[in-house]
């Protein structure tokens, strides 16, 4: 009798293994695809028009450029001051220099705008690998708590059996005492 206990203890322990077992599994399972795309993102592809609006989104937002059109502007400024009779192409009140800024303006406000609207898209990305890791901690929370829900299972099922031998035994003793005292 022992030997068959000793074996249904053995077996339902090796269930209960198994079932944790398997917990691990279907969470590795399910956390591949994540880490997948968290170590893999897939690659940018970028047109030429697309490079070129960054770079010079980039440049028209620089300190750098700001130099350097401030030099330009303050050279054309003097030069139509102080050059004389042909040189002197845009005179006070600098009408074409104000045509060209405008011209600038009109055009790096697209272009700025394209490479904003390419910013948002990487904002976008890096939420959804913000979600991702955020899922792949919840998930791993769940299999914890799956692990902990078998092991209380598991041993509050032991905790019955325990005590479902402890009154047998007890019936035993019970039914000594009895039979002893019935001898007196």
């Amino acid at each position: 009798m022992e030997s068959k206990e000793i074996d249904k203890l053995l077996s339902d322990e090796k269930e209960h293994l198994n079932k944790l077992h398997k917990i691990v599994e279907d969470t590795i399972k399910a956390e591949e695809l994540i880490i997948q795309n968290l170590l893999h993102p897939p690659i940018e592809m970028l047109t030429n028009q697309q490079k070129l609006s960054d770079r010079l989104a980039q440049f028209g937002g620089s300190w750098k450029f700001i130099l350097l059109f401030g030099i330009l502007l303050f050279i054309w400024i003097v030069f139509n001051i102080f050059a004389i009779g042909l040189y002197k192409f845009d005179p006070y009140p600098f009408i074409l220099m104000n045509l060209i800024l405008s011209c600038i303006a009109a055009l790096q406000a697209p272009i700025i705008m394209m490479s904003q609207n390419r910013q948002e898209e990487k904002d976008r990305k890096r939420n959804e690998n913000d979600y991702l890791i955020n899922l792949k901690t919840e998930m791993q929370i769940r299999s914890l708590h799956q692990k902990m829900d078998l092991l209380l299972e598991e041993q509050i099922k032991t905790l019955f059996e325990t005590q479902e031998k402890q009154f047998k035994i007890l019936k035993d003793i019970k039914f000594k005492l009895d039979k002893l005292s019935a001898l007196k």
